[in-house]
C-alpha cells in the first residue's frame, strides 16, 4: 500500500471511489471521476505492486495495493468498481459485497445469467449497492431518447435495429477472443444492444437468434432477436466487419436514431411525416460518406439533436451510484440488476445452441 498527500475527503461530502483492475476501461473510469466535483479515486488495486503503483502516479489515486483483501477493508472506499476480465467478476463481486463494500460492475455483470443472479443473491442478502455498469444507459442522449419513447413522441414502437462491431484480427489470447476471459463479441458489444433494447422495450415473450464461431469456438459474431406481442427488435454484433453502429427504434408516429456510434452516443436524430418514409429514413451506413452528407441536408420531419459531453460518458453513471447511495438505495431505476440479468439471458439462450455455418464469400 502506498499513500501520497492527504487525503482529500471532507467528512459525507466527498465520495469515494476504488478501482479493481488497471486496464483501459479503469483508466477511462479514472479520468472520468475527475470531472466530478465530489468524487475522488481514494485506492487502486492490482494483481501486481508494480501495476497498481504505475496506476496510482498516472491517476492520482490515494494508496495502491496489490492486496485485494487490504483493498477492501480500506475504510474511504465507498464504492467499487470493478474493471477486470468478464470472468473474474463475479469473485471479485462477492469478494466486496461480503467486504460490505457497494459495487459497480463493469458489463456484463457475469458471464452469463445464473452468475449474476448469485451476485444479486448475495448483494441482497448483505444489503449492500450493487449495479452493472452498463453507462450507455445514463448517457444524455440515452436518456433524452427514452423520456420522448415515454412521453409517446413517436407512438408506440414497433422495431428497434441495431448493430455493434468493430472488426478485430484474430488473436485467441486476447479478451476478444480468450474462452477463459469471457471472450466473445456477444458478451463485449452485443450486451449493448440488448440491454438498451430491453431498457425500451421490457422483457421480450420470445428470443431467437443464431451465431458464428471463431477458429477456437467462441462467437466472433451473433444476430439476437426480442420478440414482442406487437414489436421486434433485431440486434447484431461481431469482430468480424466494421457495423454501421446506430440505434434505430421505429414507432407509429415517428423514429429515433441514435447515431454512430450509440453506445457512447452524443447526437439523437428524430424522423416524423415526410421525414420518416423512405426513400428519406435514416439511410444505411454502407452509404458511407454519402449517408454523413445526406444526414446534414435540411429535411423536413427530420431534426437533430447534440448531446455532447465532457471525458469518455463514464461520469453519469458514476453520478448515478453517488446520488443512489447518498439517498439510501440499493439500486438504479435506470438500471435494475434484474435487466442486467434478463440481458444476459437473451445471450446465453442463442450462444446454447451450436454455430451456425459460416458464409464463405467468394
Amino acid at each position: 500500500m502506498t499513500e501520497i498527500g492527504e487525503d482529500k475527503r471532507v467528512g459525507d461530502q466527498v465520495f469515494g471511489w476504488g478501482i479493481i483492475g488497471s486496464g483501459d476501461i479503469a483508466r477511462r473510469f479514472a479520468s472520468d471521476l475527475t470531472l466530478i466535483p465530489d468524487a475522488a479515486l481514494v485506492a487502486n488495486y492490482s494483481r501486481s505492486a508494480a501495476g497498481a503503483e504505475e496506476f496510482r502516479g498516472a491517476h492520482g489515486s490515494h494508496r495502491a495495493y496489490s492486496d485485494l483483501d487490504l483493498f477492501l477493508s480500506d475504510s474511504a472506499i465507498d464504492a467499487v468498481y470493478i474493471a477486470t476480465p468478464n470472468s473474474m467478476h463475479l469473485a471479485q463481486a462477492l469478494k466486496a459485497v461480503r467486504a460490505g463494500k457497494a459495487i459497480l460492475t463493469e458489463k456484463p455483470l457475469a458471464p452469463s445469467h445464473t452468475e449474476a443472479s448469485v451476485i444479486q443473491r448475495e448483494a441482497a442478502r448483505v444489503k449492500v449497492f450493487a449495479m452493472e455498469a452498463m453507462w450507455t444507459r445514463f448517457l444524455p442522449a440515452i436518456v433524452a431518447a427514452k423520456a420522448k419513447v415515454d412521453a409517446g413522441e413517436i407512438g408506440a414502437i414497433r422495431k428497434i435495429t441495431a448493430e455493434l462491431a468493430y472488426e478485430h484480427e484474430y488473436e485467441p489470447e486476447s479478451r476478444y477472443f480468450n474462452r477463459s476471459l469471457g471472450g466473445g463479441a456477444s458478451l463485449d458489444l452485443g450486451i449493448y444492444c440488448v440491454s438498451l433494447a430491453m431498457h425500451f422495450l421490457g422483457q421480450p415473450q420470445k428470443i431467437s437468434g443464431l451465431w458464428h464461431a471463431a477458429p477456437n469456438g467462441v462467437d466472433i459474431s451473433s444476430r439476437i432477436t426480442l420478440h414482442y406481442d406487437e414489436a421486434e427488435a433485431q440486434l447484431a454484433c461481431g469482430f468480424d466487419r466494421d457495423g454501421a453502429n446506430h440505434f434505430v427504434v421505429e414507432g407509429t408516429q415517428g423514429t429515433l436514431r441514435l447515431n454512430a456510434p450509440f453506445l457512447k452516443a452524443q447526437r439523437l436524430t428524430i424522423y416524423r411525416g415526410f421525414a420518416q418514409n423512405a426513400p428519406f429514413g435514416p439511410l444505411p451506413a454502407r452509404f458511407g460518406f454519402l449517408a454523413k452528407i445526406y444526414d446534414r441536408l435540411p429535411l423536413p420531419g427530420r431534426k437533430v439533436e447534440e448531446y455532447s459531453f465532457d471525458g469518455n460518458g463514464l461520469q453519469f453513471e458514476a453520478m448515478a451510484v453517488m446520488d443512489a447511495m447518498r439517498s439510501g438505495a440499493r439500486s438504479v431505476p435506470i438500471m435494475p440488476l434484474p435487466d442486467s440479468i434478463n440481458a444476459l439471458r437473451a445471450i446465453n439462450i442463442v450462444l446454447a445452441q451450436p454455430a451456425a455455418p459460416q458464409i464463405i464469400k467468394l
